[in-house]
C-alpha cells in the first residue's frame, strides 16, 4: 500500500472515530421527537442508556455490532444518554471515547421523567435500559424495557420492513 493510501485510511480512521466518540447534540424531548417521528422508510433504533446503569452498558457492544451489521441499510440506531446533562464531559464523551461505539449519541436533557417517558410510549415505567424501534412517524412500533440482543433486534427490524 502507498504512502498516499495509508495517510488516507488513518485519515478517514480518525474522522469515523472521532465523531463515534462525542456526543453529536443535547436534546429536549421535542428535539428527539422531532429526529424520529419521520414519515421515511427509516427504522430507528433509539437506546436509552446512561453510563452509571450497567445492564446498560452491558448491552452496548450488541447495538454496536447490530449498527455496523446493517450500516449500508435504511436504519438508524441512535444512543440517548440520560446522564445529567453537567457530566457530559466528565463521564459520556471519555465513555464513548473509550468504546469507540460507532452509533451517534445524543443526550437526553430533561430532569423530569414525567414530562418526556410516556412520549416516547405510554407503558415505559423509566426504568433503562430502553429501546424504542419505530418506523414511519410511530405508525409501527414496539418497545424494549430490559437489556435487548441481537437476535431481539433482527427479529424486531424483520417485523417492522
Amino acid at each position: 500500500m502507498t504512502i498516499k493510501g495509508r495517510i488516507l485510511i488513518s485519515f478517514l480512521l480518525l474522522v469515523f472515530l472521532g465523531n463515534a466518540q462525542k456526543v453529536s447534540g443535547v436534546y429536549k424531548i421535542s428535539d428527539l421527537l422531532k429526529r424520529i417521528d419521520k414519515t421515511n422508510d427509516t427504522v430507528y433504533i433509539v437506546n436509552f442508556w446512561a453510563t452509571w446503569c450497567v445492564p446498560c452498558v452491558q448491552e452496548l457492544p450488541q447495538l454496536d455490532s447490530f449498527a455496523l451489521a446493517h450500516k449500508n441499510e435504511k436504519l438508524k440506531v441512535l444512543l440517548v444518554s440520560l446522564d445529567f446533562k453537567e457530566d457530559l464531559q466528565k463521564k459520556v464523551e471519555p465513555f464513548l471515547k473509550k468504546h469507540h461505539y460507532s452509533m451517534e449519541c445524543v443526550l437526553l436533557d430533561e430532569v423530569n421523567g414525567n414530562d418526556f417517558i410516556d412520549k416516547i410510549n405510554e407503558k415505559w415505567t423509566g426504568s433503562i435500559p430502553a429501546t424504542l424501534i419505530t418506523i414511519h412517524n410511530r405508525k409501527k412500533t414496539l418497545f424494549i424495557e430490559k437489556k435487548v440482543k441481537v437476535a431481539d433486534l433482527e427479529e424486531a427490524v424483520s417485523g417492522m420492513r
